[in-house]
């Protein structure tokens, strides 16, 4: 299992667009599978920040990535 640290829509889209390719899985078959449009397929992968996150979710579940957040301790902090 590979581990990406993802910082913003840019590297998000990145991953997405790593595990699409390693799974030899064209945008246009990414689409009908999915039922996202290509164009937005497209533009996911190139980082546009103003994507659906529902849209990018599906994707990443369709895809077989896992998205974790890890959340600084805040119990010392008020």
């Amino acid at each position: 299992m590979t581990v990406s640290t993802i910082t913003d829509p840019q590297s998000l889209g990145t991953a997405i667009r790593r595990s699409r390719k390693a799974l030899k899985i064209t945008q246009e078959d990414l689409s009908l599978q999915t039922g996202i449009s290509r164009t937005t397929i497209r533009a996911i992968e190139q980082g546009k920040e103003t994507a659906q996150i529902g849209l990018v979710l599906q994707l990443c579940r369709d895809l077989g990535l896992t998205v974790q957040v890890d959340a600084p301790d805040t119990a010392d902090r008020v």
